[in-house]
């Protein structure tokens, strides 16, 4: 135990950490490793950087999750650009900006269509220096894979810091149970090893996570945590709502709650002001950005591009929008309910291709409900949760396809930290119930979109159409 303690007390730690989950990353990826991914849309995004246009400079390779705005040159010698409904009259013609027309198909003189990746672009800027050597060959499945090992090293430097701080009394032990919980016994194993846009978007997400959770703790750095908000939604748009723990954190340095509560008599504390400018700086600064590449794209700043995904459920967004709480009662279920299909015969097992409870892929979260020990942390961690989850549970899409309810990888470190700060000893079922999300996590890696999709099933519970 002595002896464990001292490697993962300096680099070498570190270094053990990185290659055991580059090796479980890279051996789950296997054959995947020989090309990109079908789905890289990150590398023609920064492709088209690199040829100085926002658009894609080439066709899309296939027509999944590409934005679509056609162009209409019509006999008059307008050039109107947007799109047909899908629902309603089909002649309904919604431009990028101003009101709907009715465009019949005798006045249109020519049609053509500019292709977009309407994905938060942070991921493609990381892989820049790389597209600018390999263009379009870059390959996004090692570079996701690569990427995601430093993750589980990150959060255990994290979980280090908690303890050295007062706020967790966990051993290096329990530290490094967490780190293989979350590194492969989460969801995040499945999402490391196969590349494609959203997962890769996910992986670089949990790195803007875990730098602004370190950098919150007593609000010691609040530029590095602004800068973290900031690139991490613009990786994961619900990463921008992550801000409670900064701002508990906030108040909490700077007197409490009770030193608030005299506003009227003292006025904001001096420090409180400072490090909430602080940290508004570099996000309001990455937000403006984002802002800039919207409104040169789709001459609106609050549009992003979602809005003209070229996809099979248009007609769902046109209804409800991308968000709505007419979702919300299956966003729950696929994140709280959804089990898997035990059989007689092979495969023994099939997975919704709208996932798994994230309470059967990652059962000891659970222990997060019955804290031994009363957090200062607690209340700001909680929040931010409920604040990071709400989007995703109102979105129009449940994550589907994969194998487990991966936009919780958008606020899983959330919950290692409450585990770390719970105070509730980690007993031979805790551990257990790691083990088996490993296990669980582990066959996820190895079969999700693969073999011909024999282990997982299209769930009719989810229509795909407008409900």
């Amino acid at each position: 135990m002595k002896s464990i303690q001292r490697l993962f007390a300096g680099r070498w730690g570190l270094l053990v950490l990185y290659v055991v989950f580059l090796g479980a990353y890279l051996g789950a990826s296997g054959g995947r490793l020989r090309q990109h991914s079908m789905y890289n849309h990150f590398v023609y995004l920064a492709e088209g950087w690199l040829k100085g246009r926002l658009d894609m400079p080439v066709p899309p390779p296939n027509e999944n999750d590409w934005a679509r705005v056609e162009v209409l040159k019509l006999k008059d010698g307008r050039t109107l650009k947007g799109m047909f409904g899908k629902i309603g009259p089909t002649d309904r013609f919604y431009p990028l900006r101003g009101p709907s027309l009715t465009i019949d198909n005798d006045k249109i003189a020519s049609r053509s269509s500019i292709r977009y990746v309407s994905f938060p672009p942070f991921p493609a800027v990381a892989m820049l220096p790389f597209v600018a050597v390999a263009h379009l060959k870059f390959n996004d499945v090692l570079f996701t894979a690569i990427w995601a090992a430093t993750n589980p090293v990150l959060l255990f430097l994290l979980l280090r810091r908690l303890r050295e701080r007062g706020y967790s009394k966990r051993s290096v032990t329990d530290d490094l149970w967490l780190t293989v919980m979350f590194g492969v016994g989460s969801v995040y194993y499945f999402a490391s090893v196969i590349g494609q846009v959203w997962f890769t978007a996910h992986v670089i997400a949990v790195t803007c996570v875990i730098g602004y959770a370190y950098a919150s703790l007593d609000a010691a750095h609040p530029m590095l945590a602004g800068l973290c908000v900031g690139l991490g939604y613009a990786t994961r748009t619900p990463l921008g709502f992550m801000l409670p723990f900064f701002l508990f954190e906030a108040v909490r340095a700077t007197g409490g709650w009770a030193r608030l509560a005299r506003l009227r008599q003292e006025g904001l504390p001096p420090g409180l002001v400072a490090k909430l400018v602080r940290f508004a700086i570099p996000s309001g600064a990455v937000f403006a950005l984002l802002l800039l590449h919207n409104y040169l794209r789709f001459e609106q700043f609050t549009e992003f591009g979602h809005k003209y995904l070229n996809i099979a459920w248009q007609d769902r967004i046109q209804r409800w929008g991308l968000v709505n709480y007419h979702f919300l009662s299956r966003n729950l279920t696929c994140a709280l309910l959804l089990l898997p299909r035990i059989l007689a015969k092979y495969p023994y097992i099939k997975v919704s291709e709208h996932g798994m409870s994230m309470l059967l892929t990652t059962p000891a979260l659970g222990f997060c409900a019955a804290p031994k020990e009363k957090s200062p942390l607690s209340a700001g961690l909680w929040l931010s949760i409920l604040t990071t989850a709400l989007p995703s549970l109102l979105y129009q899409n449940s994550g589907f396809l994969q194998f487990g309810y991966r936009f919780s990888l958008d606020y899983i470190v959330f919950f290692v930290m409450l585990l770390a700060v719970g105070g509730r000893r980690f007993t031979w079922f805790f551990k257990a119930l790691v083990v088996f999300g490993v296990g669980v996590n582990l066959f996820g890696a190895i079969v999700f979109d693969r073999f011909g999709g024999v282990f997982a099933y299209n769930d009719s519970f989810f229509p795909h159409g407008n409900n």
